[in-house]
């Protein structure tokens, strides 16, 4: 019988409620006899607090020369029946000097510590200044009731305790009480258990019939295309609703599972893939757009299922338009299209449907822009790189020819001609090295020698190099270095081809008597190395493309003065290898200031 349902369901509501009358009942009982307590202890202290106001000899600091006066002014004070008070004196042996009680005989002059009806644990605490109370268990101040027990200090002028109102309440109501109280809540609990036990016979009827109903649609459900079988343990009717629809649940659910988990995959590869995607039906609508491709046809969500696929891309390239395609009877190809200073390339091809036959297309469109931008700038390199080097080819050829036509023979034309072979070569050489270091750089095969090195000892060698270079054209080159400057882990001849590059070009694009100045001090853990000219500058728009390769502001006057257009692309690659940084502040016709920034020795890692 009680491996029914029916049953459970009245066991579970009878030990719910019998549990939850048994919480709330000692929670009730609780918190009212703490109230009562709490009650009865304000009472107390306000009853102590109007003792020391009536017993007015209490006010005087020696207390030992006005114990009749106290005890007379005690017996005026009305106490209840369960009360009791003492004054106890602090005195060597706290003798105990007034005392009044209902029922209980006198003690006056007993000592406080000798007396099991006061506590000697709150007269300790009492004595130190402190408002204590407690309620001893029963029996240890000789009663068999719970008491009360609140000693009162009384403080003289200087702070001191003179001594103490012991005043105690017998909680013999407030026990009563509760009990009261237990019995009402043990007969409430008995008459909801014996409602519960009929209302539960009755919910639990009224539940089975449903369960049963539901059990034999499960068997008809069961009798389908599902044949897996799910141990059930139990032998009730929720056994029985349990093995079959845990039979089909089990189905539906791994079905279930393989779609979604699939859906998933799907749009979360949709979702965070770098690549636009556009699925859109034979008819020209969007079926699917994920957010990249979203933001690059500049559509919001709604729009999905409001714009034709045609109408938002026949303004990129009529070759996507799906009526173009199927005019071409092309399903699959590309197009590379221009969009808002980007560069996209939009694939498409077809998808089936489930009869096997075209239900639309996919479009999948490409960010090309960096690709594109890399091409144009190698297509550009490689131009560069053929013109620099056909420049002096050119010149030697042409020199060489006229040398060989008879042009020898003049020595002065001779020497010149040779002079400028010589130049031009030097010049190839030195493109080639550049190239040559670039190429290490790029592919990271430079070999740095990282040492320590005294940043104020270099730069003045430096200074030093470069100085005649800058006398000769009467220019005034200074040295500033902050003192104390700290060491860096540089490789030596990077750093040294870094500043003379920098200082080099300084020099040359300066005019004849203009100022340069070199210097360097500590910026929290890096040094900074200002090069500061008032040269011809750099314009504004030439300043974003000043480190790239074969670049030149003045391409004529560079070139004159040997400039190969590489030093500022290496100088900046050779400051990065180092976990550095380089950068160029100019005004055009105004001057040029460049800030090397490197990391100090104390702040480095050396790497090689």
């Amino acid at each position: 019988m009680f491996k029914s349902i029916r049953w459970k369901f009245i066991t579970v509501y009878f030990l719910l409620v019998y549990i939850a009358m048994v919480i709330v009942g000692a929670f009730i009982i609780e918190q009212f006899e703490r109230q009562q307590i709490e009650q009865i202890s304000k009472s107390m202290k306000q009853h102590i607090d109007n003792i020391y106001n009536i017993v007015t000899p209490l006010h005087k600091d020696d207390w030992s020369k006005v114990k009749e006066e106290i005890n007379a002014g005690i017996n005026k004070v009305s106490l209840g029946y369960n009360e009791s008070l003492y004054i106890v004196m602090n005195s060597d042996d706290l003798e105990i000097i007034g005392s009044k009680s209902g029922n209980l005989r006198n003690i006056i002059g007993q000592k406080a510590y000798e007396t099991k009806k006061l506590n000697k644990a709150l007269i300790s605490q009492a004595l130190k200044g402190e408002i204590a109370e407690a309620i001893p268990p029963k029996g240890s101040d000789g009663n068999d009731e719970r008491v009360k027990h609140i000693a009162y200090p009384i403080l003289n002028n200087v702070g001191q305790v003179k001594g103490i109102i012991y005043l105690t309440s017998k909680l013999d109501y407030v026990d009563e009480t509760i009990n009261s109280s237990k019995i009402m809540l043990t007969e409430a609990t008995i008459l909801a258990l014996v409602i519960t036990v009929i209302l539960g016979f009755f919910i639990a009827k009224s539940i089975t019939g449903p369960i049963k109903d539901v059990t034999v649609k499960a068997e008809k459900m069961a009798k389908g295309d599902f044949n897996q079988v799910v141990e059930v343990k139990s032998d009730d009717e929720i056994g029985q609703l349990a093995n079959m629809f845990n039979y089909l649940t089990q189905k539906l659910k791994k079905t279930i599972s393989e779609v979604y988990r699939e859906k998933s995959k799907m749009d979360t590869i949709f979702t965070y893939m770098a690549d636009g995607v556009v699925a859109v039906n034979t008819n020209g609508e969007i079926i699917h757009a994920n957010p990249v491709a979203l933001k690059i046809l500049n559509l919001l969500e709604s729009d999905i299922n409001t714009k034709k696929f045609d109408e938002v891309v026949r303004s990129l390239s009529e070759k996507i338009t799906l009526e173009y395609i199927k005019n071409s009877e092309k399903w699959e190809g590309d197009v590379v299209i221009e969009l808002r200073n980007s560069t996209y390339r939009a694939k498409y091809a077809p998808f089936k449907n489930d009869k096997n036959q075209i239900g639309g297309l996919i479009v999948v469109f490409q960010d090309i822009t960096e690709q594109h931008r890399l091409e144009s700038m190698r297509k550009e390199f490689v131009a560069n790189v053929s013109h620099e080097l056909k420049t002096p080819i050119t010149t030697i050829k042409s020199y060489t020819e006229t040398l060989l036509e008879g042009a020898v023979e003049d020595k002065q034309l001779a020497s010149q001609f040779l002079n400028v072979i010589n130049s031009e070569s030097d010049r190839m050489a030195r493109i080639v090295r550049d190239l040559l270091q670039l190429s290490n750089l790029d592919y990271k095969q430079t070999k740095w020698n990282k040492v320590t090195i005294p940043v104020k000892e270099m730069l003045e060698e430096i200074y030093l190099k470069m100085k005649i270079s800058a006398q000769e054209k009467g220019q005034t080159l200074s040295l500033n270095i902050e003192d104390d400057m700290p060491e860096v882990i540089f490789d030596k001849d990077g750093f040294e081809q870094v500043i003379l590059n920098i200082v080099s070009n300084a020099i040359k694009y300066t005019p004849n008597n203009g100022n340069i100045e070199i210097k360097a001090f500590t910026q929290d853990d890096n040094i900074l190395i200002k090069v500061k000219d008032d040269g011809i500058g750099i314009p504004k728009e030439d300043l974003d493309r000043i480190f790239e390769r074969f670049y030149r502001v003045d391409k004529a006057r560079s070139r004159e003065l040997g400039g190969t257009g590489l030093g500022l692309s290496i100088a900046k690659q050779i400051v990065e290898a180092h976990n550095g940084e380089i950068q160029i502040n100019s005004e055009f016709n105004v001057g040029t200031e460049v800030d090397i920034i490197v990391p100090a020795k104390k702040a480095c890692v050396i790497q090689t």
